[in-house]
């Protein structure tokens, strides 16, 4: 189908929503399509790096079954954040024994935002296991993550879509966006949390919306805005949402080909 194709997957941060991203992989390995490489931001990061790791889907959703969001022991109070990201190093090396980029079946780019200088930067060679974290480390619920003594946080922070890495690598990339902004009511902006979360996601979707209709074929699924972004009882709804919404992709790409 597309076999004279280098494919590139893009998959956007956006907390359990994510979990969208491992339907979609099923779907495309359903119907034979592998991406040649991958790039993430956050928990896109996290999946993309279990993909290019070459694990099952069934793998994929353990790990993220089995990582525990809120952990009393490791809650922190000598750090910024409620809770210190570096407390995860041992539960990925279990996934991750070899630690490095260079282990994968695949390349992958990983974006993380340096606090310090206040720029994006990809990770894709040397260990893997700090800039994953770092990736996935949304203020202020996780501690940023010291790599090479500068302070790291989520990549979504500043490119949620991180598609220019892998566009001159590739000539057909794949999507997943979801990090989803739909209509809201004006009794659901009631206090400042609220009115943050509202914030942050109208910011990154303005910066991901151009870049993910650049796809040659993405998904966006709607229905992921009912599920929260640290929910863990929303894993398997996202995952069958994603899969959904792959397989009807997957099919208007074997229809154009």
């Amino acid at each position: 189908m597309l076999q004279d194709k280098s494919i590139g997957l893009v998959l956007s941060g956006g907390g359990v929503r994510g979990m969208a991203h491992i339907g979609l992989i099923k779907a495309m390995r359903e119907h034979g399509v592998e991406a040649n490489m991958v790039a993430g931001t956050s928990i896109g990061a996290l999946v993309g790096a279990l993909y290019a790791n070459n694990n099952s889907v069934e793998e994929m959703l353990t790990f993220f079954k089995e990582t525990p969001i809120f952990q009393y022991s490791f809650f922190t109070i000598n750090k910024p954040g409620f809770i210190d990201t570096e407390r995860y190093v041992s539960i990925f090396k279990r996934f991750f024994p070899n630690n490095s980029f260079e282990s994968l079946q695949k390349p992958l780019f990983v974006v993380a935002t340096d606090l310090l200088s206040g720029k994006e930067r990809v990770f894709d060679r040397g260990p893997l296991i700090k800039p994953l974290l770092a990736s996935a480390a949304l203020p202020p619920v996780f501690s940023p993550v010291d790599i090479d003594d500068v302070l790291y946080a989520d990549g979504g922070i500043m490119n949620n879509f991180p598609k220019e890495y892998i566009d001159t690598r590739t000539n057909f990339v794949i999507g997943s966006n979801v990090s989803i902004t739909v209509p809201m009511q004006k009794k659901d902006l009631r206090n400042s949390i609220q009115l943050t979360g509202r914030v942050t996601s109208l910011m990154i979707h303005a910066s991901n919306d151009e870049k993910l209709h650049e796809c040659d074929l993405y998904i966006e699924p709607k229905e992921l805005d009912k599920i929260g972004v640290l929910d863990k009882k929303g894993i398997e709804n996202a995952f069958a949402i994603g899969y959904d919404h792959g397989c009807r992709a997957m099919e208007r790409l074997v229809a154009k080909h």
